[in-house]
């Protein structure tokens, strides 16, 4: 008899705690998200801070749509493959709502063409090549950064004007370098018809071999430089740079330069006037942004890199996908995400129904080595809406099944 009491209360309880978790489940939102944790750190670790920052906001407001939304992270091991089999686990096993994440370009492909073949909806965050809204564009798919094309279209104003005609280009030879590359060149041409590319150095990620890139760019003399290394490789670079004088007399027009990821590790080796892209946190006086830093500088007595402000947003912009939709349901979703406005720490910003990218911009400004510390001086913000191709251009570029 006390056998069968306590097989009955085990199934009782079983039962119980059963229902309650199909209770919680029924009342959250999941967001599966994927991204180079461990290949990355220095981008994502402050971005992982972002999204948590959104994920306490949302949820102490009460959740979107009446549920509390709960983040679950994939590492994809900086690996196309591995991305595509997290996103499958998520969907899967997890059943997650919706996807967002990635950071590298080549992987972000992978993930919009993954959310195509299983017509899911993915938020690319942070991969900038143009591909993800353009030529590989889909329905499923939006992108939040400003894009490779957005970013040198507004360096290109400032490039054309320093009268440079012969111009080296050094990227890291992967789909972000390449499509950063190629937008420069094309612009550039456009306002400057009569400028030359005397050199182009292509590097492998992260394994760059400095000396001999700043030698063979040196050897082709040119009157400006061109470069989009990040990360370790640009403090590489720019070591070698200063120590063979490569920078000394030339302009130098450097993106993503300017973030504190990339900008604070080169401390006293930070060149001076070089014109870049970047976030500087410290000078940025909007009452949405001084409103993101305090809240992110209470909570991690930190203050934010630009991964922050991209991981905010994302999850700040999936929330109010959901709201605006009443639901996560993909299409729904699509509907919604057309024409999105959201309040970005950078000020308000859309996502193009034409193409699906999002018009935050980005803060242009010169590097200045104050006292053995990067910082960026004469900045503006540059609104992404001012920075597109005309529609006609975008309906050429996208897919038609994309336009849909």
């Amino acid at each position: 008899m006390t056998i069968h009491c306590r097989t009955l209360n085990a199934l009782a309880l079983a039962t119980l705690m059963a229902i309650t978790l199909t209770a919680q489940a029924q009342n959250t939102i999941k967001i599966g998200e994927i991204n180079s944790y461990k290949a990355q750190p220095a981008f994502l670790e402050p971005y992982k801070k972002g999204m948590e920052l959104a994920v306490e906001e949302i949820n102490a407001a009460g959740g979107v749509n009446g549920k509390k939304i709960e983040l679950i992270i994939r590492d994809d091991n900086a690996n196309p493959g591995d991305a595509v089999r997290a996103a499958e686990e998520l969907i899967s096993r997890e059943k997650v709502d919706v996807l967002t994440g990635s950071f590298l370009s080549n992987i972000g492909l992978a993930l919009t063409d993954f959310a195509k073949q299983k017509k899911f909806f993915f938020l690319a965050a942070e991969p900038l090549t143009d591909k993800i809204v353009w030529q590989n564009g889909n329905r499923y798919t939006f992108r939040l950064r400003a894009s490779t094309y957005m970013q040198t279209s507004m360096l290109v104003p400032e490039a054309a004007a320093m009268k440079k005609k012969r111009w080296a280009i050094i990227y890291p030879n992967y789909e972000y370098g390449q499509s950063a590359a190629a937008s420069f060149k094309a612009l550039l041409k456009a306002a400057q018809p009569d400028v030359e590319f005397v050199a182009e150095q292509a590097t492998p990620l992260g394994r760059i071999d400095s000396g001999s890139v700043v030698q063979a760019v040196a050897d082709a003399k040119p009157d400006a430089i061109f470069n989009v290394l990040f990360g370790a490789d640009l403090s590489k670079f720019v070591r070698e740079g200063n120590t063979r004088g490569l920078f000394q007399g030339r302009e130098v027009v450097s993106l993503l330069t300017g973030e504190p990821e990339y900008l604070d590790p080169l401390k006293e080796e930070t060149p001076n006037g070089w014109l870049v892209t970047g976030y500087p946190w410290y000078g940025i006086q909007t009452p949405e942004h001084k409103a993101f830093f305090l809240a992110y500088n209470a909570k991690f007595k930190d203050h934010p890199r630009l991964g922050s402000v991209v991981g905010f947003t994302a999850i700040k912009s999936l929330a109010e996908g959901m709201k605006k939709a009443k639901s996560t349901d993909t299409e729904k979703m699509i509907a919604a995400f057309r024409g999105l406005k959201v309040i970005t720490p950078f000020g308000p910003a859309t996502y193009r129904a034409q193409d699906h990218q999002s018009t935050m911009g980005a803060y242009v400004g010169r590097t200045k080595n104050d006292g053995g510390k990067g910082t960026m001086v004469n900045y503006r913000y540059v609104d992404g809406a001012k920075t597109q191709p005309s529609d006609a251009e975008v309906k050429k570029l996208r897919p038609l099944e994309a336009q849909n």
